[in-house]
């Protein structure tokens, strides 16, 4: 009944759809109304905003069965060609998969990469896969609203697995980190110098590492490299007593160790279930999720308020020429925002 009401309101306009259309749409597989709703989600606007609310506390009920996999790693790791073998690796296991790209918006033109269906184009055309990249705004609330809400709409559709890489530097890797079941970082075999291009803080938010690239006749290498990261990790206090975080050895382009790598992520879910850890640490992640969505919805408001935006020309002139301090400068912003 839901498939068949899903594909009679994939026809509809945009403008003729009630929260019941993208409802069914989405818990009935329809990979159209995913879109639409995710695109939904994704918009500012304040009427689409509300709509999303409608349509996501309505989605809650078919949601909690997805395993959400954060991933990141050092540039050139390889982080596209893993998430297309390990997601087609799971495909072949009879499970659904779907992608999300915490794509990074571009702070001089605006605009985003959204590139993930060319460099996953054999995962791309799996039907039991979605790819879908989310552009962040510019801002890490952006992230958490726009990606934890996706997560929870492919969580309804019925997807087993979604992946979530974070494709910036930074602080997006614990924005993912916050809203993911588990974090796997991708390294690279080096030539002694495997530690000098990643941060402290990405091993400590780490729950698993994976040398990438231990193809054949690099097979030395990457066991060197993977003895570096347990001696770093060694140093570095665990997150839970729970689970030490493992190091393991894969090729993307071989196919070799992913299997390994997904055995040990099911792992880490089994233990953290075990003692409550897991629930626990959706639960934290869901009250950081709203403090995130606040500053974001505050700072939107402030930004688009008609009396900040009629007075902010002149506040960036008296600025720029130094006759007003930044701190005051934002006391007036404060204070046109607070006479309404």
């Amino acid at each position: 009944m839901a498939g068949a009401q899903a594909t009679a309101a994939t026809s509809k306009p945009r403008s003729a759809l009630s929260v019941d259309d993208y409802v069914n749409g989405v818990i009935g597989g329809d990979r159209a109304m995913l879109g639409r709703t995710i695109t939904i989600i994704e918009s500012r606007s304040r009427r689409h905003q509300q709509l999303a609310q409608d349509i996501l506390a309505r989605l809650l009920a078919y949601t909690g069965k997805a395993h959400r996999i954060g991933i990141t790693g050092v540039p050139g790791a390889g982080k596209s060609t893993f998430i297309e073998a390990f997601g087609c690796g799971l495909i072949r296991q009879g499970l659904k998969v779907a992608v999300l790209a915490v794509d990074p918006t571009s702070p001089v033109s605006g605009g985003s990469i959204l590139g993930d269906k060319t460099r996953m184009a054999d995962l791309a055309v799996q039907a039991n896969a979605f790819i879908r990249p989310s552009p962040s705004g510019g801002t890490l609330g952006g992230v958490t609203r726009t990606t934890r809400q996706t997560m929870v709409v492919c969580d309804a559709a019925g997807y087993d697995v979604i992946l979530v890489e974070t494709v910036g530097a930074g602080q997006s890797e614990v924005a993912v980190s916050d809203m993911t079941d588990v974090f796997l970082v991708l390294m690279l075999p080096g030539a002694g110098d495997e530690l000098q291009g990643i941060k402290k803080g990405v091993l400590e938010i780490a729950d698993m590492i994976v040398v990438n690239k231990a193809d054949s006749g690099n097979e030395v290498r990457a066991k060197q490299a993977a003895v570096h990261y347990r001696n770093a990790l060694h140093i570095i206090q665990p997150k839970t007593p729970t689970w030490s975080p493992p190091v393991l050895l894969c090729s993307s382009i071989e196919n070799t160790g992913i299997d390994r790598v997904w055995g040990k992520l099911v792992e880490h879910k089994d233990k953290l279930t075990a003692t409550g850890e897991f629930q626990r640490r959706r639960q934290q992640q869901r009250v950081k999720a709203m403090w995130s969505q606040l500053q974001d919805r505050v700072m939107t408001d402030i930004k688009n308020h008609p009396k900040v935006v009629e007075q902010l020309p002149e506040l960036q002139r008296e600025l720029l020429s130094g006759n007003l301090t930044v701190t005051r400068s934002v006391d007036r912003i404060l204070q046109l925002f607070h006479e309404d």
